[in-house]
């Protein structure tokens, strides 16, 4: 087992950024709500907040670090390591799940299984928590489908242990250091399929209920602090299925039938024609999920799932309906029909500096590599947006992998000295915010009063978009 360093006792003060969201449009139209979000951030004081919490002199909290890289010393990255080797694709991660909730059980944590009906979710209870602050993690299980194979190219398979490490390092320290507070474990599955959204259907069946904080962990090519603000990971997502119907003809007689291969391959071909007027960030990828069953026969159905794109919801909605425009004019082109349907979403989420703040001050302090001191653009802990929207919370995101993500290359990172580094000082930066939100109550108090804040911004904000992009006046087509 190695030692855990040290901290020192000097930390440079850690200076917030103002609040700015991530397109000069965005910070344009809703200049007076970003005016106001950066008076919150500078009311806060964060700077001296974060370098007396990580700074001073602290035993106990250095206890707590010590015992979360310990356990991924010796258990948890070996863990790890397993799960990267068997990976399972969302719904179907049953494996993972019986691994990682034998380990809770095993150290005094209640399970149950299957909630909000979904058989690879669960919640981890602390049998020892007393009535305070209750400390949440969220860990995440579930592979990539690959063309070749299923495979953990995001890094997933850490999570769970990452997770455990930090969850059971603090929860130890409550009981036997008597603070008041306890310790729940979320496990989300199927984070990378769109439907449905794993951590919007559990909130709303109340599993997150009681939750004061909430953190997680994920791979990252570097690590970065966000910003705090309003934004997503990956942007944010509207899934939308393309469901075309045609009529079935010999090939050598193709005029006696209609083609809806044809009808998703003209979808394609009309997003194309329109990307050249949607806006530079948008985002639209597809896939075609049917396409026909033998080459001799015109096919009758064909289906394409798209990804729609866009840092914020309020343009999203035009791009929304021009891909739709698009997919009624392909049917009309082909004589085929088609019916639409939306899948799922992903939005916003809350991202706070409080807590962004003080992990990636500890993640520098650890030893994290790739740091990159320039604030990011804001980043919520979770990726629909549903549960960042109402609980604060922050993800932790050391570098872990020189590869890009989605690849094989993160994944044989999550094996490597790299991946092994990244996971443990995601731990134990973890561990360190749940041990200060739990024993500092002025800490506490900054927390809840930035979310509160910036949570009442949240509707202004979306209201100020709603200006920024109008719809330009087509006319009718005049005359010679």
């Amino acid at each position: 087992m190695r030692s855990a360093p040290s901290l020192p006792v000097l930390v440079a003060l850690v200076a917030t950024p103002l609040a700015a969201q991530e397109t000069p449009t965005e910070r344009s139209a809703a200049a007076d709500v970003v005016r106001r979000m950066d008076a919150l951030e500078r009311s806060l004081a964060l700077p001296p907040l974060v370098a007396r919490l990580t700074g001073a002199r602290d035993p106990r909290r250095d206890a707590v670090l010590a015992r979360a890289k310990e356990l991924m010393d010796q258990e948890l990255l070996a863990m790890a390591d397993d799960i990267t080797r068997h990976p399972e694709t969302g719904w179907k991660e049953e494996r993972s799940v019986k691994i990682l909730t034998e380990y809770l059980q095993a150290h005094d944590f209640d399970v149950t299984t299957g909630v909000a009906g979904l058989k690879t979710a669960f919640v981890a209870r602390y049998k020892k928590g007393t009535p305070g602050p209750n400390l949440g993690v969220i860990v995440e299980y579930d592979a990539l489908r690959g063309t070749t194979r299923d495979f953990h190219g995001d890094q997933h398979s850490a999570q769970g242990p990452v997770g455990m490490a930090a969850a059971l390092a603090v929860a130890e320290f409550l009981t036997s250091s008597k603070t008041p507070g306890t310790v729940t474990v979320y496990g989300t599955p199927a984070e990378e399929l769109a439907s449905p959204a794993a951590k919007t259907v559990m909130y709303n069946a109340g599993v997150f209920k009681g939750a004061d904080v909430l953190v997680r962990s994920h791979s990252s090519t570097g690590t970065q602090a966000p910003g705090p603000g309003f934004g997503s990971c990956c942007m944010n997502i509207d899934v939308v299925r393309y469901i075309f119907s045609g009529a079935p003809a010999h090939q050598l007689q193709a005029w006696d039938g209609r083609d809806a291969l044809t009808g998703v391959i003209e979808l394609f071909n009309h997003i194309d024609a329109i990307r050249r007027t949607l806006r530079p960030e948008t985002r639209i990828q597809g896939i075609i999920t049917e396409g026909g069953k033998a080459p001799n026969v015109v096919p009758d159905r064909a289906v394409a799932e798209f990804w729609l794109r866009y840092p914020d919801q309020v343009y999203l909605a035009q791009v929304l309906e021009r891909v739709n425009d698009a997919a009624r004019a392909a049917a009309l082109a082909t004589g085929t029909k088609v019916r639409i349907e939306a899948d799922s979403e992903s939005r916003d989420g809350i991202s706070v500096a409080a807590l962004n703040d003080v992990a990636f001050t500890y993640l520098k302090k650890l030893g994290a590599s790739k740091v990159e001191d320039e604030p990011g653009r804001p980043l919520p802990y979770e990726e629909t947006g549903t549960v960042a929207t109402q609980l604060p919370g922050v993800g932790v995101t050391a570098h872990s992998s020189n590869g890009g993500y989605h690849t094989f290359a993160m994944e044989a990172d999550a094996l490597g000295p790299v991946g092994h580094h990244g996971f443990v000082l995601d731990a134990q930066a973890m561990a360190a915010v749940l041990y200060h939100f739990a024993s500092d109550t002025p800490y506490r108090t900054t927390v809840q009063r930035e979310f509160e804040g910036l949570k009442a911004l949240y509707d202004e904000y979306l209201m100020a978009l709603r200006s920024a992009y109008p719809l330009p006046t087509v006319p009718e087509p005049g005359g010679n």
